[in-house]
């Protein structure tokens, strides 16, 4: 079976319905059809010719290779073409809109990545001596100061490498403050809205995960958490705005009640960008709180990294930060496993080096590039156009929710029904529409949950032509007869759609050119 570049249709991918000899070459104009490298390799066609290797004695303990890697040999000019292709067929936020919800996407400002290769901190390495990178220590000094700022927090943890380091980060200091007191408290509460990591997080520490109910708008039930409250329970871990794009209203209580109960309110950060500057974690009773500098102050993000998760903390787990500390002293900064010339109670190291410095410059010249209003603006026009989107949609699909909603705009998929289109498959001819799909069946109390997260970064030209997109695909899907036509999208991308559920129940790890069949 071919498919419509005219070469034998892989394992786990659904066969073309358009005609193979549309182009000879399988290209479409621009669209350029690239082989795996396997495919292209020909034995001794390398661009390299290397002396053979001198034997010797083995420093990897007996771990040598035995045999070849396996890699394809092809010329300098093949390998080059086939990942210029491949970057082609990328989406990217410098590309298009990202409706991506529950991530915060946004467009990266190019001052920060020209402050990132300033010579002298994009060329540092973390081995070199601590005098000769007093700028780096100074600037990471510089930034703590303003996310404790924004924050209202007192510490500021910078060694987590992402969010979900950054809720490792923060559990572990909840755990050790309860030992240090001599408690072995044995449960976290949880709600069921929660980003997966929180749960994930918790069980890793040792926790029972306790899970807690929302209420019919959304939020967390405060009954049924009321009722969970107990001597064993080791705190709380909330995400405020939470995950179905609304505030939670009780947060204040919430902090409250888990303090009375002698545990820790944890926030998760992922949405901040929807409160900067206009609500501080701190003033909410917040303890431990996650910062995704790669999505609320707009690094590079995707690809899993590179991220960053700065830990804000309140003065009761201040003590328990992980070291090492950026100390100034007579002018001059060092790292110290202590910050007060004594020993701690720190609960140790959670990595080898200090935190993502190419982040931290970048999040840092975004501050000073907005300035407290201009960071403040940003959480204003990120909820000014979740709302235009919940508003021009709303007619059309259905919000499982009432009211104003905060950074996204939440749909179910009631206004599908009958129709034979599921979530997936409207995702799926979105990006025949030239979007990235928005993120599907998340938060998981939503059924057919579709999550769209505009950020204020785009402009209403662009939110207005995206609207138009779902509109015309919703109601297309409403008076067609033929689901069919969803279900085989996207028509148009350079591949296909996969049979997902085959692909995660039979991964195929390793390409055998005999598998072409």
């Amino acid at each position: 079976m071919l498919n419509n570049v005219g070469r034998p249709t892989r394992p786990g991918e659904v066969s073309d319905s358009v005609d193979a000899s549309e182009t000879f070459t399988g290209n479409k104009a621009l669209n350029l059809e690239t082989p795996l490298t396997f495919e292209q390799g020909v034995k001794g066609r390398i661009g390299v010719d290397l002396p053979k290797a001198k034997e010797g004695a083995s420093r990897l303990g007996g771990l040598d290779r035995k045999e070849g890697t396996g890699l394809p040999d092809m010329s300098e000019p093949q390998v080059l073409r086939h990942y210029v292709r491949l970057s082609r067929q990328n989406y990217s936020i410098d590309a298009g809109f990202y409706p991506l919800g529950s991530c915060t996407m946004k467009h990266n400002p190019r001052i920060n990545e020209k402050a990132a290769r300033v010579v002298g901190l994009g060329d540092i390495h973390p081995l070199q001596p601590i005098s000769s990178v007093q700028g780096a220590l100074a600037l990471i000094d510089d930034l703590a100061h303003w996310l404790k700022t924004i924050t209202g927090m007192p510490a500021v943890a910078m060694s987590p490498a992402a969010g979900a380091h950054g809720e490792l980060c923060g559990v572990m200091a909840i755990k050790a403050a309860h030992e240090a007191k001599g408690e072995q408290r044995t449960r976290i509460l949880v709600p069921e809205s929660a980003h997966g990591t929180n749960p994930a997080t918790a069980a890793l520490c040792g926790y029972k995960v306790d899970p807690v109910p929302a209420r019919e708008d959304g939020r967390m039930d405060m009954e049924a958490f009321k009722a969970k409250l107990g001597p064993d329970v080791a705190g709380v871990m909330l995400t405020n705005p939470n995950t179905c794009g609304l505030f939670e209203n009780d947060v204040k209580e919430i902090a409250d009640l888990v303090h009375e109960a002698g545990g820790y309110f944890y926030c998760d950060g992922a949405n901040l960008n929807a409160i900067l500057g206009r609500t501080r974690p701190g003033d909410l009773g917040v303890d431990a709180m996650h910062i995704n500098l790669h999505k609320t102050f707009s690094t590079p993000h995707g690809g899993g990294g590179p991220g960053s998760g700065p830990v804000v903390l309140s003065e009761a787990l201040a003590p328990y930060a992980p070291v090492p500390y950026v100390v100034k002293k007579d002018g001059e900064y060092s790292l110290q496993e202590h910050a007060s010339g004594e020993a701690d109670a720190s609960f140790g190291r959670m990595k080898a080096f200090h935190g993502q410095m190419g982040m931290f410059i970048r999040a840092l010249a975004y501050m000073i590039s907005h300035g407290s209003d201009g960071l403040r603006q940003i959480a204003e026009d990120a909820v000014l156009n979740a709302n235009y989107v919940r508003a021009s949609l709303n007619d059309v699909l259905h919000s499982p929710f009432d009211g104003i909603c905060m950074h996204e705009a939440l749909f179910d998929d009631s206004t599908l029904k009958d129709t034979g289109v599921t979530t997936l498959d409207l995702a799926k001819a979105m990006i025949d529409e030239g979007y990235h799909p928005m993120t599907m069946y998340f938060p998981l109390v939503v059924h057919g949950a579709m999550l769209i997260e505009p950020t204020e970064s785009e402009s209403k030209e662009t939110l207005d032509m995206f609207i138009g997109s779902m509109r015309h695909l919703v109601e297309k899907a409403k008076s067609t007869n033929d689901p069919d036509v969803f279900s085989q999208a996207p028509l148009y991308a350079p591949r296909r759609r996969l049979d997902e559920t085959g692909a995660a129940r039979k991964p195929i790890l390793r390409w055998q050119p005999e598998e072409a069949s």
